[in-house]
């Protein structure tokens, strides 16, 4: 696919704390707990840097109040301080002004996942897909630029994995295959295609249909070169190469951060998948003993230990 258009956010280089917009997020309750996540650790020179973003995405807000741009950048800086709530207003307001765009409602949909409210997220990005049905799709840059600053997904790939995993973290393994076979037709990239992949085998496995994941693994190539989803190829070669591992946590002792989220959920479920329930239990507790509650791998595994204890 073509892709001639791209989302673009001017960002100023001048400075100043906007009165009402902080860095300091308040431990937040989700649509699955009554207890409240801890604040969101970032280093002091990351998040420096985050809030000059924010700053610089606040000003050009005040310049154009109602800009469609403006407002959603607003959103994703605030929510990359773990301000999520704050960030689903922006995206709200944006969604009244601008009922016709899907971005809001993408952008929208994305945080509703992080606090586990599923089922408001489907709500969101199944409008979201509806309102891109047959439109030319748009690259969509990154917040958090990878290493190369190329941005490896669109808008309309955004809607659908993040739909898919609403509908794979819920439990609906079933809807999560169809929307992530969407996601695949419109990844554009290894990158995409491979993190597609990835949830769309993990789907196709824990739905029990085994034969098709197996026959879907042909298709990966495991020497594609990436940029940035790395972790994602990796967890596909476990599966491929049938690999057996003796110690989990060993086998994690290398990986941190969202790395170790990520791929330790693909690793926890590849050992369940396999029978090993201990070494998975393993697993899915050094996950959950990270600071990392707002990571897609973080939420998976929660429901893995959820299901491993009943």
């Amino acid at each position: 696919m073509k892709i001639p258009a791209v989302i673009i956010s001017c960002f100023t280089c001048c400075v100043i704390l906007i009165t009402g917009f902080s860095s300091t997020a308040l431990a937040q309750q989700t649509c699955a707990t009554k207890g409240n996540y801890p604040l969101p650790e970032i280093s002091e020179s990351a998040k420096n840097k985050l809030q000059q973003a924010l700053d610089a995405a606040i000003i050009n807000l005040n310049r154009n109040p109602n800009g469609l741009n403006e407002l959603i950048w607003a959103g994703r800086r605030t929510a990359y301080l773990g301000n999520y709530y704050e960030a689903i207003d922006f995206f709200s307001k944006a969604i009244t002004l601008h009922p016709e765009s899907a971005e809001p409602y993408r952008h929208r949909g994305h945080r509703w996942i992080t606090l586990r409210c599923f089922d408001k997220a489907i709500a969101d990005l199944n409008i979201a897909a509806g309102l891109t049905k047959g439109k030319t799709d748009v690259i969509e840059l990154d917040g958090m630029p990878n290493e190369k600053n190329i941005p490896t997904s669109t808008l309309q790939s955004n809607i659908w994995y993040h739909l898919g995993l609403a509908y794979y973290l819920k439990g609906d393994y079933n809807q999560a295959v169809t929307v992530f076979n969407s996601c695949l037709g419109v990844s554009t990239n290894p990158d995409m295609f491979i993190s597609a992949a990835n949830w769309y085998n993990n789907s196709l496995r824990k739905a029990g249909r085994i034969s098709e994941a197996e026959v879907f693994l042909k298709k990966i190539n495991p020497n594609v070169e990436l940029i940035e989803n790395h972790d994602y190829l990796r967890i596909l070669k476990l599966y491929i190469n049938k690999q057996e591992i003796n110690d989990p946590i060993d086998f994690l002792k290398n990986e941190a951060g969202l790395g170790a989220a990520s791929y330790g959920y693909g690793l926890g479920l590849y050992l369940s998948l396999k029978g090993e329930k201990d070494k998975a239990n393993l697993v899915f507790n050094h996950i959950l003993n990270l600071k990392q509650w707002s990571a897609f791998g973080y939420i998976a595994a929660e429901f893995e230990k959820q299901n491993l204890t009943h």
